[in-house]
């Protein structure tokens, strides 16, 4: 069999926001590749087989009903006649690595999205099983975004776990869903490492779109010790497109990040994150341009990086970046009794 070429290899992502965008957007349109950088068709020509569709909301009133919209445009997007098709067992896995269409599979950006600050938490569990019951699978749940909720600290702070971040990570023992360290405070995630060493529990510990720190000095990057836990517990680290994550100037820098991952440990955990989301809003306008012109859309960021690797890595290692560590663990964690 011929090795594939860089180009021809399958690619598994780990976060991508599609559902806000369809959910948030006024006009918004699954197949605007001028919009967003994970339209559809852009997700066809970059060979994705397997895309991880976050529900993403911010802490604030009315976070679960927002989640609920996205969760139910997840499933409408399931439904429809569009080349997606859900992966939810391993036997989907595979035969989505080998079809002409794009898997998906859901998670939870923010555990406000199925628990309101104010609510009972036996409430958000009940909202959480319902999100669970409309998409049929939660690949993972990050407990913050940027800020603090009732579960622990985000990324722009320095708290760390509460008694309700302790319950969910009780909540989601055995349950077969991952725990996401991409948004919690570097204090938030010791303690959930912490807590589930403590208690014994099996959940298994990946950062879906997040980068090194000894590369790039960013609160959204993982710092070493946190990186060798994740790597320890047979995790997965997804490589984040976003330029604020990479380096404000230096369009190599994503090579810097993945030959880092690959030199000091993670060759078993390194993956894709890509972090395509909506752009075009004017809040966000002191932090254009999102992306390097390289890393704009799925269609090309993906074989840009694998062609240019090619030289350094090998065709194994090359691999496991694009979709075999991805694989391994969906295996693992999926196959449990």
């Amino acid at each position: 069999m011929n090795t594939p070429t860089p180009a021809q290899l399958p690619i598994i992502d780990l976060h991508c926001d599609l559902l806000v965008y369809l959910t948030d957007v006024p006009g918004s349109m699954q197949d605007n590749v001028e919009e967003i950088g994970c339209a559809l068709p852009s997700l066809a020509q970059g060979n994705l087989k397997l895309q991880v569709m976050a529900i993403y909301c911010a802490t604030a009133p009315g976070s679960t009903n927002y989640a609920k919209k996205q969760s139910e445009a997840f499933k409408l997007l399931a439904e429809a006649d569009n080349n997606l098709t859900p992966v939810t067992n391993p036997d989907q896995l595979q035969q989505a690595l080998q079809a002409n269409t794009t898997g998906m599979v859901a998670a939870i950006e923010n555990a406000s999205g199925f628990c309101e600050e104010d609510e009972p938490l036996e409430e958000g569990f009940k909202k959480l099983e319902k999100i669970i019951n409309d998409v049929d699978r939660v690949l993972y749940i990050s407990m913050t975004h940027s800020l603090a909720n009732r579960f622990g600290g985000g990324n722009y702070t320095t708290q760390g776990i509460t008694r309700d971040g302790k319950m969910l990570l009780d909540y989601m023992h055995g349950r077969h869903i991952a725990i996401d360290m991409s948004h919690t405070s570097d204090a938030l995630a010791y303690d959930i490492l912490e807590h589930i060493d403590k208690e014994k529990l099996d959940i298994p510990v990946i950062a879906s779109h997040s980068n090194f720190r000894q590369v790039w000095e960013h609160a959204r990057n993982l710092p070493r010790e946190l990186v060798q836990e994740i790597v320890h517990r047979k995790g997965l680290i997804g490589m984040n497109f976003l330029r604020s994550f990479l380096n404000d100037d230096k369009p190599e820098a994503i090579f810097e990040h993945i030959m880092h991952g690959f030199a000091n440990g993670a060759e078993d955990a390194i993956c894709f994150g890509a972090d395509y989301f909506y752009t075009a809003d004017e809040k966000y306008a002191d932090q254009q341009p999102f992306y390097f012109p390289d890393l704009v859309h799925a269609g090309v960021s993906y074989s840009y990086i694998l062609k240019r690797l090619q030289h350094q890595l090998s065709p194994e290692q090359l691999q496991k970046l694009a979709y075999g560590n991805a694989v391994q663990f969906l295996e693992r964690i999926w196959t449990k009794p």
